[in-house]
């Protein structure tokens, strides 16, 4: 196929690929912690960026609410230095700064001071926002944005409620939102009560627990390469898959927020929520329908099916550790117990592997591997489906001493895309057997809009589209599953406990977890374009 034909061909299976979808409704944004550096670096830049492909609501308002006194044109000013900053690169065709698109944002951005606990902030915000609807058309809609620390995410829910703002009438008309964001509790009993106490002034419609991970496009994706596509889901069980790998691997240390994570560690920062709602997506079985509740109410039976192989001894499923002084990428970091506001004798994991099973009929046996980590050789998301191998009984009498491993690789992040591994004959006289690849990248293949991760995310909850969040059972189901293993080891915190150095890929314990089942993890220096033989 000449490349005049393959341009055709292209072109064709991209027809409607581009199509834009409608703006959201008239709505007003209001940001509590618009100070903060979530803002700075993620909301606004997303606004921005559904400014520039035209799905911002075309009567929009943008309020910022935190508890410094400022001028609305000194809000604006940084949040304009921000978006120069964080999306400038992401901008048009040329890189550069979309003035028009921010002109949206910028001349719809008000300001409201008010301190989080002080009844008399949230009226100064009632009478703001009777006044933003009244002015600019937004229709009372009010989407709320919590960028606070979880310790607010109660009190500023409440008092919303008892000011009435977050009122709607019995057909959600106008709309009131809230967008809370994780941690949403630090284990089961928490994140329980803290439902109990939003359900108990919020219908779960209004409720969207975000978490990024579900605005990346590869995670969106799943569900189509699953079940969009007859060449996988008749293969995606414990019949034919060995085993699935999920990982989450930072180059970061702790940095500035050393006083949060040597509270909450790498299991309850990243497992019950990130991991698992991969997982979930990974393992669901076809929901009825694409409505949210369809999709929620499959992911949520498998948080309910997750086991630990030997529920009566869940430490000795999972092994953690705490990075100490190394090298990452030429950038030397210091040991975890030194980092700025983490105890000196700190017994908190950054790093944590995991192997867990789900009890149902799709999956009954078959292993799930998990790990997530700091100061780790890559900054690298996958999810890494290892087929079993075929019989070897026709290629007994050759030179072949062993199959290749098909494995089917989705990439969350950076490099967005999905690769297969497969085996073919090495060109010559003798029979050898070579690994191949082939690889996807969206890059290459689609002229994906510039993100953050959060512009769908926005986009849905305005929209009013709650697939992509967590509804209060997932929730609870991702840490009644951990619970066991967070008991474990409050009893014996030193068991499974093992340094690594900062810049690889882990302690040596998790490759001997590994290795007790006669398998390994992938690599994280790995390519599939390095791998080209066995």
């Amino acid at each position: 196929m000449n490349d005049s034909a393959m341009r055709r061909a292209r072109e064709s299976d991209l027809a409607g690929a581009d199509a834009k979808p409608p703006a959201a409704p008239p709505c007003a944004v209001v940001i509590f912690g618009a100070g903060g550096d979530l803002t700075k670096r993620l909301l606004v830049p997303a606004l921005y960026n559904l400014a520039r492909v035209g799905i911002l609501p075309p009567k929009f308002r943008l309020i910022g609410v935190d508890h410094r006194e400022r001028t609305i044109e000194d809000f604006r000013a940084g949040l304009r230095e921000s978006v120069q900053q964080f999306a400038k690169t992401r901008g048009t065709e040329a890189g550069e700064f979309d003035a028009a698109a921010w002109a949206r944002i910028e001349n719809a951005v008000d300001y409201v001071q008010a301190d989080f606990n002080d009844p008399a902030g949230y009226k100064r915000l009632s009478e703001h926002m009777s006044t933003v609807d009244r002015d600019h058309g937004t229709l009372g809609n009010i989407l709320f944005y919590l960028a606070v620390a979880s310790r607010f995410f109660a009190p500023i829910t409440l008092s919303l409620a008892a000011s009435g703002l977050m009122q709607e009438e019995r057909d959600g008309t106008p709309w009131r939102r809230i967008i809370i964001e994780k941690p949403f509790g630090t284990d089961y009993a928490s994140a329980r009560a803290l439902n109990e106490q939003i359900l108990g002034v919020l219908r779960e419609r209004q409720i969207y627990r975000i978490d990024h991970y579900l605005g990346k496009e590869t995670v969106q994706n799943m569900m189509v390469l699953r079940f969009a596509n007859g060449i996988f889901e008749p293969l995606w069980n414990r019949n034919h898959i060995d085993h699935i790998q999920i990982t989450v691997a930072e180059t970061v240390g702790v940095e500035q927020r050393g006083g949060y994570y040597d509270k909450s560690g790498a299991l309850k920062d990243m497992v019950p929520n990130q991991l698992f709602q991969l997982l979930s997506l990974t393992a669901m079985e076809p929901p009825n329908d694409f409505s949210a509740d369809s999709v929620r109410t499959e992911k949520v039976k498998v948080l309910d099916a997750l086991r630990f192989p030997d529920p009566k001894k869940p430490g000795e499923s999972a092994v953690r550790g705490q990075y100490i002084a190394g090298s990452v990428q030429g950038k030397p970091y210091k040991t975890y117990r030194e980092e700025s506001d983490v105890e000196k004798g700190s017994m908190t994991e950054t790093y944590v592997a995991m192997k867990m099973t789900i009890d149902n009929w799709r999956w009954h046996g078959m292993p799930f591997y998990l790990r997530t980590g700091k100061a780790m050789t890559k900054r690298l998301s996958e999810i890494s489906i290892q087929f079993k191998h075929p019989p070897q009984v026709m290629f007994r009498d050759t030179d072949i001493d062993r199959m290749i491993g098909n494995r089917l690789v989705i990439h969350v992040q950076p490099d967005e895309g999905v690769s297969l591994r497969f085996g073919a004959k090495v060109p010559g006289p003798a029979l050898k057997l070579g690994r191949v690849w082939m690889n996807f990248h969206y890059a290459d293949y689609f002229d994906a809009a510039p993100s953050t991760g959060y512009e769908t995310l926005i986009y849905d909850c305005m929209m009013g589209d709650a697939t992509r969040f967590q509804r209060a059972d997932s929730v609870e189901s991702g840490w009644r599953a951990v619970e066991p293993l967070l008991q474990a080891w409050e009893l014996d915190p030193y068991r499974n406990f093992q340094n690594y150095p900062a810049g690889s890929a882990g302690p040596q314990i998790a490759d001997e977890m590994l290795a007790k089942d006669g398998r390994a993890w992938n690599r994280m220096t790995w390519k599939p374009t390095e791998e080209k033989r066995s």
